[in-house]
């Protein structure tokens, strides 16, 4: 009996595991990408709105402490809606969206990593077939980590994170000492709104934290773990995305990061590093990627295995192995579509609705721990104020597409319309063969 209780010790994921797939959930594709984004907005006040977007994240991973001791689900998001809103169709709906959602983050983690893969081969950014293949590659690399087994997928995350965060803090340290006052001041160039606006456009960066919820069933003592691993997964990544885009700031000019896109970072590398900090940085960004992958599919597989327990998706969603548990056929469904997803689509428009879609989660997430504030404790005001700021920020956001990328925001609004009328059609279905 003690060998057995030994084994199962094992496989059971510490504190800093959990951390370590929240920070790898959140410092993936993000920085990277959206970077450029944020400066046009907000100028040399950057720091500024990654700060702000942060303190969203903040009060909603708090909402998402509380919600998850007290219901403690490998379902997170949705089990949390669930018991919130009395209405079966609430909840399946925002499991729906949530799990398109992390597929089009998964995509834009694999899209960034065939970017940055194909120029550290040596490609010039139009090696579109090395892109692909690199951007399949490494979602059916973490497939097959995903099905090994859960401490597999809990130590590679560890050491995936453990490199980059070394990577991006030698960055930021020696950047801090090369960096140019004139570029940063004034401040607030751009005025106070141009922070909200960059907060609103860089909070897909800050995805991932809620993954942590998902895992609970898996972690060692819930009850003393998850609340700090949420937050400091949180404030570990504010620290890293304030100096990161000071040191950005500081080196470059706003149109030389908007010219060079996702590459900002490895350019903003090049005054003080040379070449060597280009592929520093963009060592960086490989391994930001793959372990934002990592997390993300362990925490998605799992949330379908719930939602088809709940019969909000197919049955085949729950299926599992006996050995370990894993949820395979969910893995293997998600990294699919994701494969088709990134090889198909229009990266501008999957991650505007990667963006949005959180936004619109985080406040759903919010109001219910604002519902269900007698059952779950702590003070009321913390997770109205993240409803509130959640929903200024998505509105700040689809004002910015309204002005700037109509045509864009038409898809996600068609995409959401397609996954409302699937869940009904999924639900109504079910029903009457019930009946």
């Amino acid at each position: 009996m003690k060998n057995n209780h030994s084994v199962v010790n094992n496989e059971k994921l510490t504190r800093k595991e959990v951390i370590a797939m929240g920070i790898g959930g959140m410092v993936g594709g993000g920085i990277f990408s959206v970077l450029g984004l944020a400066i046009a907005q907000a100028g040399h006040a950057a720091p500024f709105a990654f700060a702000l977007g942060g303190c969203i994240a903040l009060l909603t991973g708090l909402s998402y402490a509380r919600l998850g001791l007290v219901f403690q689900s490998s379902g997170g998001s949705f089990t949390f809606l669930e018991h919130a809103f009395s209405s079966p169709n609430i909840a399946a709906m925002g499991g729906w969206l949530l799990l398109v959602g992390y597929v089009s983050t998964m995509a834009l983690y694999a899209y960034t990593f065939g970017v940055y893969g194909s120029a550290m081969l040596g490609g010039d950014g139009s090696n579109i077939v090395m892109q692909h293949l690199l951007e399949s590659l490494i979602l059916l690399t973490f497939l097959g980590v995903n099905l090994y087994g859960i401490k597999a997928s809990g130590n590679s995350e560890l050491l995936i994170v453990t490199v980059k965060m070394i990577i991006l803090f030698l960055f930021a340290v020696i950047g801090l000492f090369y960096v140019k006052a004139d570029h940063l001041l004034p401040v607030f160039n751009q005025g106070y709104g141009g922070v909200i606006m960059g907060a609103a456009l860089i909070f897909v960066a800050y995805e991932g934290f809620e993954l942590i919820p998902n895992a609970i069933n898996e972690m060692e003592n819930p009850q003393r773990n998850l609340k700090p691993a949420i937050v400091w997964s949180i404030l570990i990544t504010i620290t890293v995305y304030v100096l990161v885009s000071l040191v950005a700031v500081g080196n470059l000019l706003p149109k030389e990061i908007i010219q060079y896109k996702e590459y900002a970072l490895a350019v903003a590398a090049k005054p003080f590093l040379g070449q060597a900090g280009f592929l520093l940085i963009g060592l960086a960004a490989l391994f930001s990627t793959a372990s934002a992958i990592n997390a993300t599919l362990f925490g998605t597989a799992r949330l379908g295995m719930v939602m088809a327990k709940d019969k909000a998706l197919p049955p085949a969603f729950g299926f599992r192995r006996k050995q370990n548990n894993i949820p395979w056929v969910s893995l293997v469904i998600i990294t699919a579509v994701t494969i088709v997803f990134v090889n198909l689509s229009n990266l501008t428009i999957i991650s505007s609705f990667a963006s949005s879609t959180f936004l619109l989660l985080f406040a759903l997430i919010n109001l219910s721990a604002c519902r269900l504030h007698q059952k779950i404790g702590g003070k009321i005001w913390l997770p109205m104020s993240g409803l509130l700021l959640s929903l200024i920020s998505w509105a700040v956001l689809v004002f910015y597409l309204w002005q700037t990328n109509p045509h864009g925001l038409y898809w996600i609004g068609i995409i959401y319309l397609t996954v409302i009328t699937a869940e009904l059609v999924f639900s109504q279905r079910c029903l009457f063969r019930k009946n």
